[in-house]
């Protein structure tokens, strides 16, 4: 099939997220659903992750970078092997992509872009806090968050008392230390400070209440140990990973090397997930953000350098459909942003606000208004506000 916009378009207005009626600006849920969002450091190259098959000029503009080994999902897109998880669960209609989406940043500076991809802004450095933190803050989702890094990541800043886990070889400061502590921010106007020194003094060496004798870094470790805490009645309802290494200047690879690796990462994470949170699994949306995509043409060091449009990679029980969801702009030089990248035609932090109101039974619009600061996200064009409208106006009957 000749892929163009209509095609996607045709086979695109479906549901994307679970629905139900008539959501009130705060519902009130009995399941808990959980959000799991997993930073891609670098720059993930979307044209590697999920490559296009129906467009020729793809294969003319990186020849020894094409993925032959691959996982079809339908007659336009092809999936990378290191991603065989989402693939198991795209044939239960568990998983989903969308394609040709970006945040609104195309300056291709690291340190900017993954300020902006954290903070949900438009001029890097200029948001203290994050959209998801603004977002939980939004539904009173105060201490529901983990992180699976260090430092706090700024994604999740702007909603009090948030837990990370990523285990170092030191110790928690001896509980002389922290009550000295806690006497210096006596103050009622640290209070906030205060009472997250009392959380580090509660808190279990996981290490051991999990099992283990030496807690790990490692990703699979990471997110069993998040499910596990997920599964419990007053655990997280958010958890952040970060996965790195996605510049791939050089020797990026194709089914094998560098890019393939990192991809690798991503699918541990949500293969733990997904065995360890067990029933809740179905209870639970998992999405990727990363600051930018890769140029379409590859470079002299079988690489490619930064680029704009990428993909967005998701899975759990709350997809109600698997399916690519893309305005595909196409690959031919006229049709590149700037004449060398992919374009993007989705503004990503839509995507990210419908999953937030999905999750957090909060309004979209509310959301729209007081994380994203009112920016027309979901009015990308007519055609796709029809779709949005339907799928990400995650509805809940009281």
């Amino acid at each position: 099939m000749k892929i163009t916009r209509r095609n996607f378009l045709k086979g695109s207005l479906t549901t994307l997220f679970v629905a139900g009626f008539n959501l009130p600006i705060h519902a009130v849920s009995k399941i808990k659903k959980n959000l799991v969002v997993i930073s891609l450091r670098g720059g993930m190259d979307g044209l590697c992750a999920l490559p296009v098959k129906s467009d020729k000029n793809f294969e003319k503009m990186r020849p020894d970078l094409i993925i032959d080994e691959n996982l079809k999902i339908n007659s336009d897109f092809v999936l990378h092997p290191s991603l065989s998880e989402f693939y198991e669960l795209f044939k239960e209609g568990k998983s989903a992509f969308i394609h040709a989406t970006s945040i609104p940043y195309a300056k291709r500076s690291h340190f900017d872009g993954q300020n902006l991809m954290e903070s949900g802004g438009k001029i890097p450095y200029k948001t203290k806090t994050g959209w998801l933190g603004r977002g939980m803050k939004l539904a009173k989702l105060d201490g529901d968050g983990l992180a699976l890094a260090l430092p706090m990541p700024l994604l999740l800043r702007g909603v009090p008392k948030n837990d990370n886990y990523y285990p170092a070889n030191g110790t928690l400061p001896d509980k002389e230390i922290l009550d000295i502590l806690t006497k210096v921010y006596a103050d009622k106007s640290e209070s906030e400070l205060k009472s997250l020194v009392e959380i580090i003094k509660s808190r279990p060496v996981m290490g051991h209440e999990y099992g283990g004798s030496s807690p790990s870094r490692d990703n699979k470790d990471l997110a069993r140990k998040a499910a596990r805490m997920m599964i419990k009645a007053n655990g997280p309802r958010v958890a952040v990973f970060e996965v790195h290494d996605f510049d791939t200047h050089a020797a990026q690879g194709g089914v094998n090397g560098t890019h393939s690796d990192c991809l690798s990462e991503i699918n541990v994470i949500v293969k733990q997930l997904r065995k360890y949170l067990g029933k809740e699994f179905d209870n639970t949306l998992i999405v990727t953000l990363t600051e930018f995509g890769r140029k379409v043409k590859q470079n002299g060091g079988l690489g490619t350098e930064h680029g704009y449009g990428t993909a967005i990679l998701m899975a759990g029980g709350l997809i109600k459909k698997a399916q690519v969801f893309s305005d595909w702009p196409g690959l031919k030089k006229k049709e590149l942003f700037e004449k060398r990248d992919l374009n993007s035609t989705i503004d990503a932090r839509g995507i990210y606000a419908s999953a937030m109101s999905s999750v957090f039974d909060v309004d979209f619009e509310l959301i729209k208004k007081n994380v994203f600061w009112g920016d027309n996200v979901l009015n990308l064009t007519d055609k796709f506000c029809n779709f949005f409208i339907i799928n990400f106006s995650y509805q809940k009957k009281l």
